[in-house]
């Protein structure tokens, strides 16, 4: 099942030099972005403490009000469900001896029967976290590196790492310069956007080795367009349906899932752009051609048309 009717005819590498600049640019203002406004880290990374409630009938926003009231600005609110539950995340400015003190007055507030939990999240084990969340980001990137290095070429490692290592800063910048909150769901899904921009780069890689031994006469650039061409209509419906699915997630799945949502709605649009337009330029800057792809031990490959 095709996209298109017929095989499109897009020149992408003649665009080459123009998308590598704009993923420059933006890379640019991400990483800046990083280093000048930081990143709003949730109480997953920076510790804190968690108040569970069940069955109460006030709204999210009187909730946090009255909890601000309390404890401070630095407080999250989160419905679980439909039934009237809650989580409610006080920022680390609160030690964990204060915890009974905290319990009492959600208990005198809401009652004994609707105060469920109380958790401490120390700020060593939010930092934990967030380091073993970056130490899983760069295996990935490493071991998906070598694979492809393995599994095709070393321009081909080099230019697919790239590319998948594009995509998180991106979203990563996005965060910084709107100021969103990052959680653990948000990281989860920039390790999800990997394996699935990883997914479209090796289709396309999959094709362009192929149309390398097929086709003498065609140019490095021409074989690249070519296999993004061929794979242009699964690209896209892959991505539009998935795209599909994610945005009714981040418009309709509430407030747990809306960053995970919003990280994978980025991530898919940004890792849909870099395989097509990245991924192939820069295997091609890298100076890729036809005889590093070709099995050396094969002679009778070299008599294909």
């Amino acid at each position: 099942m095709n996209f298109f009717k017929k095989e499109t005819q897009i020149d992408f590498m003649q665009l080459r030099i123009k998308a590598m600049t704009f993923s420059c640019i933006i890379c640019l203002i991400s990483v800046i972005s990083f280093f000048v406004n930081g990143m709003n880290l949730s109480l997953d990374f920076t510790g804190g403490t968690q108040i569970r409630l069940n069955h109460i009938q006030q709204s999210p926003e009187d909730i946090r009000n009255w909890a601000q009231t309390q404890f401070g600005a630095d407080i999250k609110v989160q419905e679980i469900g439909s039934e009237g539950d809650f989580i409610i995340r006080i920022g680390n400015q609160v030690v964990q001896s204060d915890q009974a003190a905290i319990s009492q007055v959600f208990i005198d507030h809401f009652g004994q029967s609707k105060f469920s939990s109380i958790a401490y999240i120390g700020p060593q084990i939010g930092k934990s976290l967030l380091m073993n969340g970056v130490i899983a980001t760069l295996i990935a990137l490493l071991t998906t590196m070598l694979y492809i290095i393995v599994r095709f070429e070393y321009r081909f490692g080099f230019s697919a790492m790239l590319a998948l290592l594009h995509d998180p800063i991106v979203i990563i910048g996005c965060f910084s310069l709107f100021g969103l909150e990052f959680d653990i769901n948000s990281l989860a899904a920039i390790l999800t956007v990997l394996g699935y921009s990883l997914n479209d780069t090796i289709v396309v890689y999959d094709r362009v080795k192929e149309n390398f031994i097929r086709n003498k006469k065609l140019s490095p650039e021409e074989t690249v367009n070519l296999a993004i061409n061929q794979t242009l209509s699964r690209t896209i419906m892959t991505s539009g349906l998935t795209l599909l699915v994610v945005l009714s997630l981040l418009f309709f799945g509430g407030d747990q899932l809306h960053n995970f949502a919003l990280s994978l709605t980025i991530g898919i649009i940004i890792g849909t752009y870099s395989s097509i337009y990245v991924a192939g330029s820069l295997a091609v800057s890298l100076g890729l051609d036809r005889e590093s792809l070709l099995p050396k031990s094969r002679d009778y490959l070299k008599h294909i048309p």
